[in-house]
């Protein structure tokens, strides 16, 4: 008989447990927090040290049924006794500004599914999201492939993110004027609606899909554009552009095999593959945005949209690695104006060993 030794029973996991509003006398906006906090299924939503960045997060987290481990929370009662105070946090940056549109989002996908007011809400929330990319779409392309917390429960809404990030970015490419580019942002945010709850499943399960994950990830296109037409959205082309992300001009696509595949389409599903590649799930890493372009390349030689997404992200977009010719390790920074040869910020010397300071270098 196989021991259970190793196995901790589900009543000592619930005692290990504790309320993230139970512990709210520890926590303050604007610091970081003492202990992490993970959502009902055990999954890491916020690491320890991570800003606390307004009441509608805090409240987020508690919808999600959030909760801290009770040796972390006893071990900072017990300092906070001694005396010792939470060290403020620095003044919010555009890496926080992110992270609270990503908090503004969760809020928005758990929102009842079939509320009329859902289109306008998702127009709003892409204008704000828009605004941050013209602000600093590198900054956003930086965010979108460093993934130093492999935060699974979240990442149907990061996902959903970068998609419309890398699908307005590819649109400019493209020369399409702004409300085209807008219903693509749009879709991309939404193009998953009817499954965030199984992506986050999927991304940390460690065996094939199931047959009713399948039946679910093959009805998922229309059950979105279902929902979305529930919600208020009259847009034919971000309606279009979900209900075929996952189509393929040649007839091999789902859940119609249609040979006949919008534009906008095409984009959406050129973003998916894309940030699908090159972001980190249970079973594999990331793979290097090098890797994927080129894959995306071959894949759709020709294609006007793949080269449109390659050109428009970079071939060593901000937060891919790169080895210099001297032997540093550095990390692209910011795309270059012309060519393919990026800014980046040094991580190590020519001998491999990590650096003290950072330099900035001109790969060009």
């Amino acid at each position: 008989m196989k021991s259970d030794a190793t196995q901790v029973p589900p009543m000592t996991q619930d005692l290990d447990r504790i309320p993230l509003n139970e512990v709210r006398d520890l926590l303050h906006i604007g610091h970081k927090l003492p202990f992490r906090v993970l959502d009902a299924q055990a999954r890491l939503l916020l690491n320890e040290g991570h800003v606390l960045l307004n009441e509608a997060q805090f409240d987020s987290l508690v919808e999600r049924g959030a909760w801290a481990e009770r040796s972390q929370v006893e071990a900072e009662r017990v300092a906070r006794a001694a005396g010792r105070t939470p060290p403020a946090a620095p003044p919010p940056s555009l890496f926080d500004r992110w992270d609270r549109l990503l908090w503004d989002f969760d809020k928005l996908s758990r929102a009842p599914p079939r509320s009329a007011a859902l289109g306008h809400a998702v127009t709003a929330f892409f204008a704000q999201l828009q605004a941050l990319v013209e602000r600093d779409a590198d900054v956003a392309l930086f965010l979108a492939l460093r993934h130093d917390d492999q935060r699974f429960a979240l990442y149907p809404l990061t996902h959903a993110m970068h998609c419309a990030l890398v699908a307005v970015l590819t649109a400019r490419q493209l020369g399409w004027p702004a409300p085209r580019i807008a219903s693509v942002g749009c879709a991309a945010l939404t193009m998953n609606w009817s499954m965030f709850d199984l992506q986050a499943t999927m991304a940390e399960q460690d065996t094939p899909p199931t047959a009713r994950q399948l039946k679910l990830i093959r009805a998922h296109p229309e059950a979105a554009v279902e929902l979305l037409r529930a919600g208020g959205v009259t847009d034919d082309e971000w309606l279009t552009a979900v209900a075929q992300h996952h189509e393929h001009p040649g007839g091999t696509g789902y859940p119609h095999a249609l040979t006949d595949v919008s534009e906008a389409a095409q984009v959406l599903r050129a973003a998916d593959v894309y940030m699908a590649k090159v972001s980190a799930r249970a079973t594999r890493p990331a793979m290097a945005p090098q890797q994927a372009s080129r894959e995306l390349f071959q894949q759709r030689t020709g294609d006007a949209v793949a080269m449109a997404l390659i050109r428009a992200v970079g071939v060593h977009p901000p937060g891919s690695l790169v080895q210099l010719r001297s032997g540093e390790v550095a990390v692209a920074i910011h795309r270059p104006a012309t060519g393919t040869q990026p800014i980046v910020a040094t991580l190590s010397d020519s001998a491999g060993h990590p650096c003290a300071q950072t330099y900035r270098r001109d790969t060009a």
